[in-house]
């Protein structure tokens, strides 16, 4: 055997030697990580089907409740909105909840509507957005079934230039407005919409429409007018 023959040999024992304590120490870490990689994946992998699953049974169960609505069978209708209210998962339960106080306005509970409302509005764990779709559904019930004040303690928040259900919150209150007999209040509103080039062209239309209806009335002057 030659000089490097028996190096060579030397060497490659020192790596096995090496390789063997690395894998003593390490080893079981090794062993460790790679099991916990699997588990974690099994997890999420579990986790993401339980996740869908559910999601999946509360929207077929909201589809069937809507059905139901739809069919005018009330009843049946806000007893699944409850149970899925109850047990609903992801957003289900809250548009659960919106959509049983629609129901209750179409069977004629108005006030139970207003009030179902109201609760979704003054609950803090709702996003604001859906907080202010809350508050101006009730004030669009009590256009007809309310007073002014009424109206306005709901949507007069909702009137702000930044709001982005400015025009239909404008539109609540000067119905309302127009309604109790405070035509100034109702044409400065409708006036307000007409003029809001962000806003949806049927609500300018409507707005421009009632805007002359008032002024042709003759119980109130336009901003413009001496």
């Amino acid at each position: 055997m030659t000089d490097d023959s028996f190096i060579r040999e030397v060497n490659e024992e020192l790596r096995k030697e090496q390789a063997r304590a690395l894998w003593d120490r390490f080893g079981p870490i090794l062993i460790a990580a790679a099991v916990l990689v699997v588990l974690g994946t099994a997890v999420f992998v579990g986790y993401r089907y339980w996740d869908e699953s559910r999601a999946n049974a509360s929207g077929d169960a909201y589809s069937q409740a809507l059905l139901l609505a739809n069919s005018g069978k009330n009843d049946e209708a806000l007893a699944a909105f409850a149970q899925l209210e109850k047990d609903g998962y992801g957003a289900y339960p809250l548009l659960a909840r919106m959509r049983a106080a629609t129901v209750k306005a179409d069977r004629g509970d108005v006030d139970g509507a207003v009030k179902d409302f109201d609760a979704v509005a003054a609950d803090t764990a709702i996003p604001a957005a859906l907080r202010d779709v809350a508050r101006l559904r009730a004030g669009l019930l009590l256009v007809d079934h309310g007073s002014y004040a009424e109206v306005s303690a709901r949507v007069e928040q909702l009137t702000d230039d930044a709001n982005p259900l400015r025009s239909t919150a404008r539109e609540a209150l000067g119905l309302s407005a127009w309604k109790e007999g405070k035509a100034k209040d109702a044409l400065k509103l409708f006036d307000q919409i007409a003029a809001d080039e962000a806003a949806p062209r049927n609500a300018r239309q409507r707005a421009s429409m009632m805007a002359e209806l008032i002024r042709g009335s003759g119980n109130a002057k336009s901003d413009t007018a001496s």
